[in-house]
């Protein structure tokens, strides 16, 4: 492999992962150092080249062996670093033993940058943040209009049931009834309910007056015979002779002296 040739026909043709500017031209690959398209950060054009990867929170040290070039799923060696920033630094020195210290450095700092967004990723996630919902602006009118429509249509069936009970209770039409079946039995439920209820009450009135009647009668009984209980002895008075009885004279027309 040939890193000039290379690095000549993706600077000055075509490069899918370069993006110009007005200014600077950058790189799109995953395995780049600095995001930069230049000759050293270019993971293409450098058969020797290594790189600090980021997934679901583990750092991982990628080292591209160029022998495994015909294999490009291979060819990238994964090494998983320790979540100690010192000891992942450790692994990197040891690994990247013999390599140019230029890259090395680079490597270091994209890992410091990688742990720094970790940690504030996990500050960001334990603070309590407010939740974005979308505003579905369709769906609500449809639903309002529903809402509205299935309130009109309930105040039009209680004026229905209304109407009905109004009507059986006076007895408009007899026995003919041609009104919608589901109004029809709410109210004739609700009139049998408020008949029963009546008739309930009736009866526990009934009941109660026959329960003050029958204490009342037993009150009096009882009343009776304290009465009877209570009676004092007659004083018995001192003997008195006893008068015959006279006979009573007719009256006899009195005459003058003569």
């Amino acid at each position: 492999q040939t890193d000039e040739v290379i690095w000549q026909v993706i600077n000055h043709g075509h490069c899918s992962y370069k993006t110009k500017t007005t200014t600077q031209s950058f790189c799109r690959h995953k395995f780049n150092i600095t995001g930069l398209c230049n000759r050293t950060s270019c993971p293409l054009a450098n058969s020797r080249y290594a790189t600090v990867t980021e997934e679901k929170g583990v750092c991982y040290l990628q080292i591209k062996t160029i022998e495994r070039a015909h294999t490009p799923k291979y060819m990238w060696e994964k090494i998983k670093l320790s979540n100690n920033f010192a000891k992942a630094l450790e692994q990197i020195n040891k690994n990247l033993e013999y390599w140019p210290k230029a890259m090395v450095f680079r490597i270091k700092q994209r890992l410091t940058r990688i742990t720094q967004y970790l940690i504030r990723m996990r500050k960001l996630s334990l603070t309590p943040r407010p939740k974005m919902v979308r505003y579905h602006k369709k769906v609500e009118r449809r639903e309002q209009r529903r809402e509205e429509k299935a309130l009109i249509a309930s105040r039009l069936e209680k004026t229905i049931e209304k109407e009905l009970l109004e009507r059986l209770k006076t007895g408009a039409y007899g026995e003919i009834y041609n009104f919608p079946t589901k109004a029809y039995k709410k109210a004739l439920s609700k009139h049998k309910t408020e008949k029963g209820e009546t008739e309930e009450e009736t009866q526990t009135d009934g009941k109660e007056t026959e329960k003050k009647e029958n204490d009342e009668i037993d009150g009096e009984d009882d009343y009776d015979e304290d009465e009877d209980d209570d009676e004092l002895p007659v004083p018995i008075e001192p003997d008195v002779p006893i008068v015959p009885d006279v006979p009573i004279v007719p009256d006899v027309p009195i005459v003058p002296d003569v």
